[in-house]
């Protein structure tokens, strides 16, 4: 049976088909501010806050603290692996509280984890040397307080994010820029490094170079790999405009010619500052679950990671 046919002009069938298409575009609106709602809740997700804080240092009228995220159970005199976190912000700026998703998360794998402040110019009117000496200075003071933190002083990682991942970096191979009034024979270099485009090289083609020009080549972490380097994680999008692939490569090379292991996972089309729980959710989960497994393969974390991912941004790993 042929269907009748229909007459546009029907005002009953007009008045029908504007109903339904209010109604299908008040769907759509909905959905929407629903999905918009979700993505502004979670950015705008209140941070994990610290269990302790502690002044490990006293400088020039500052005091610098380590924020601290203990796992449930801990107690002093555990021996749990431990990390410490160094903020980015061009040795100018930023905030220790970028790492505590990172520390919070570590801490729930039975971790002891710390986020450093460090003197940065806008605070202090101090230039990435300080910065430096501030970074070997918490390492030293976590080692050596290891026993009252529940932290194993033989398994302690430094990570941290642009400046503070050259901060990181700069623990485990600068070799100047000590301060004396630290007990020297406490070793700053860390037992493993998790980096987050962070700033390895300050020479001339480099980042930073102008202001450290006259000593970048005692500050630049690519020019001071020494033998038996630390197991290293380097995580790094292929459109950071200031840490360049090439550069990335050769810090690879250079670890695992001198006897060191260094993963490198290229995020594809990722800018700098991509690892942000705040910037990129699903890159943030990713990085992550890869710095939980680099974790669990030096025997430091035990048991499934703790992380579970929605959409995997799948990073490439440099051969």
């Amino acid at each position: 049976m042929t269907p009748a046919p229909v007459r546009t002009g029907d005002k009953r069938w007009e008045k029908r088909k504007k109903e339904k298409n209010m109604i299908a575009q008040t769907l759509v609106a909905a959905l929407f501010l629903l999905s918009a709602g979700r993505v502004a809740a979670a950015s705008a997700a209140p941070l994990p806050s610290p269990d302790k804080s502690f002044v490990y240092r006293k400088i020039d009228g500052a005091e610098l603290r380590l924020h601290a995220f203990f796992p449930s159970g801990w107690r002093a005199g555990d021996k749990r692996p431990a990390i410490v976190f160094f903020f980015g912000g061009g040795w100018v700026g930023g905030s220790p509280d970028q790492f505590y998703p990172h520390c919070r998360y570590l801490a729930s794998r039975g971790m002891a984890a710390f986020a450093a402040e460090y003197r940065v110019r806008n605070r202090h009117g101090t230039s990435p040397r300080e910065a430096v000496m501030d970074a070997k200075s918490a390492v030293r003071w976590i080692r050596k307080r290891a026993a009252d933190l529940g932290a194993d002083p033989n398994r302690l990682a430094a990570g941290g994010g642009s400046a503070g991942g050259h901060l990181a970096a700069a623990t485990a191979f600068v070799k100047k820029f000590n301060d004396p009034r630290d007990d020297l024979s406490t070793s700053c270099r860390p037992d493993a490094l998790v980096l987050f485009n962070p700033v390895i090289d300050n020479g001339p083609e480099g980042y930073g170079y102008e202001r450290v020009k006259a000593y970048w080549k005692d500050i630049s972490p690519l020019h001071n790999i020494g033998e038996n380097p630390p197991p290293t994680i380097f995580f790094l999008g292929t459109k950071d405009r200031l840490v360049p692939v090439a550069a990335a490569e050769k810090f690879k090379k250079l670890i695992e010619q001198r006897g060191g292991r260094c993963e490198l996972r290229l995020y594809k089309d990722k800018t700098h500052g991509f690892f942000n729980l705040r910037r990129d959710q699903a890159c943030y989960r990713q990085t992550l679950l890869e710095t939980d497994r680099f974790l669990a393969s030096l025997g430091w974390l035990k048991g499934p990671p703790a992380i579970r991912l929605h959409a995997e941004p799948v990073p490439e790993e440099a051969p």
